[in-house]
């Protein structure tokens, strides 16, 4: 079926939920950029709940389907050019969705962080999604949209400046404020206990090529330690979602034709102090790298795993408050060194709290781009990155209309 016989451009999957919701609101608040959209979950009952609490217009349809209903997954996508997906853990409910999108034709947008699910899936779901033309889009978030797309937004002005890209790249945390989401947590829990289960999987999340099937990159730098880096003159520590990041970094520069390099390098960490604070910035970098080794360990034991459960993991419909997304931020940087020495960083910002009020503007502008500003025969059907699928035309939407600034550092 083509695109304009389908009922809705977008169906946000998952509406009832804390993230779901928000970015049912957001698509409201916004105008959706005049896209005609329904909102879908298992329960028609809270479904209108939701509809009346954020005064949506009755054009909004109610949907029900739930996440392990096969035939009911494959209509729902079959009225839809793109599905908006914030139903997570996606290693215990995505792949039904996943699967249907792919094989209907239908693109498909998610905030998943977790790389064994995503490697499994691009094996599973590339043919099918190349032959219906579904775009298949995955970790379009906090993580990974400005990590992924600050690189893509650096290497570009490497180019029109210096008429080559940049073969080393090192992304920097330096601010953040806010709050990770319940599902990214929740994401960490079923990841720790597929390791647990299947203790060579270790090998997958530490492999930063675990997302380019075919292609094995340089050895890359290691990002548990604390150490000073020099291209930002302020000491570094491990940041938790390098992980994932760096693995969708790598697979969007394959996914390009490697325009980057085949021996490309990239790091990710997060920044400590502040320049002339030396010892301050070592003391919080080196404290890091302890607790993140201490979290590990931890995370390997049963009771530990429990506790996180039951005490720090969001419960399904909780979260921050408006006050509380409002009041969140993040700074992150990417700096390359040219094959000349001359140094470049591009400054990326988010306005709201990383893990719920930007993330949702996030989602919603990556399936609008896709749908809107992204034609088939520049990004046919298969399984993406943002970076790859959208590039420069996402970057210019973030900036326009969801809080984001991409700027290249004086």
């Amino acid at each position: 079926m083509s695109d304009n016989k389908r009922e809705f451009d977008l169906i946000v999957f998952g509406a009832t939920g804390f993230t779901g919701r928000l970015v049912a609101e957001y698509l409201h608040l916004s105008g959706a950029g005049g896209a005609r959209w329904a909102i879908a979950g298992r329960n028609l009952d809270k479904l209108g709940q939701v509809r009346d609490e954020l005064h949506l217009p009755a054009s909004v349809a109610l949907l029900k389907a739930d996440a392990s209903d096969a035939a009911a997954l494959k209509a729902l996508v079959a009225r839809a050019r793109c599905v908006i997906t914030t139903v997570g853990p996606y290693q215990l409910h995505g792949e039904p969705l996943a699967t249907a999108c792919a094989a209907g034709g239908t693109d498909y947008v998610d905030l998943c962080g977790e790389p064994l699910w995503m490697a499994r899936m691009i094996d599973k779901l590339t043919p099918a999604a190349q032959k219906s033309g579904a775009r298949i889009v995955f970790s379009c978030g906090f993580d990974s949209i400005p990590f992924d797309l600050g690189v893509v937004y650096l290497q570009a002005e490497a180019q029109k400046r210096f008429g080559a890209p940049l073969p080393e790249v090192r992304g920097r945390v330096a601010r953040v404020k806010g709050t990770a989401s319940g599902g990214t947590l929740a994401s960490m829990m079923e990841t720790i206990e597929a390791v647990r289960r299947e203790p060579g999987l270790i090998k997958v999340m530490a492999n930063p090529f675990a997302l380019t099937p075919g292609f094995k990159g340089p050895r890359q730098p290691g990002g548990q330690g604390a150490d000073f880096d020099d291209w930002a003159d302020r000491w570094s520590g491990p940041f938790f979602m390098a992980t994932i990041n760096t693995k969708n970094v790598h697979r969007s520069n394959a996914l390009r034709g490697h325009p980057w390099g085949t021996d490309f390098i990239y790091s990710e960490k997060l920044l400590t102090g502040k320049p002339g604070q030396a010892d301050k910035g070592r003391k919080k970098a080196v404290a890091l790298a302890r607790f993140n080794k201490l979290q590990n360990l931890a995370l390997g034991f049963t009771p530990t795993r429990a506790l996180l459960r039951r005490f720090v993991l969001a419960k399904p419909g909780e979260g921050p408050d408006k006050a509380a997304r409002e009041a969140g931020h993040y700074e992150c940087w990417f700096t390359g060194k040219s094959a000349r020495g001359e140094l470049l960083r591009a400054v990326v910002k988010g306005d709201r709290d990383p893990g719920y009020g930007s993330t949702c503007k996030l989602i919603s502008e990556t399936a609008l781009c896709l749908v809107q500003d992204v034609n088939r025969d520049a990004t046919p059907g298969g399984v993406w990155t943002p970076g790859a699928a959208m590039g420069l035309a996402l970057v210019r939407r973030l900036q326009e209309r969801a809080g984001l600034t991409f700027e290249i550092a004086a």
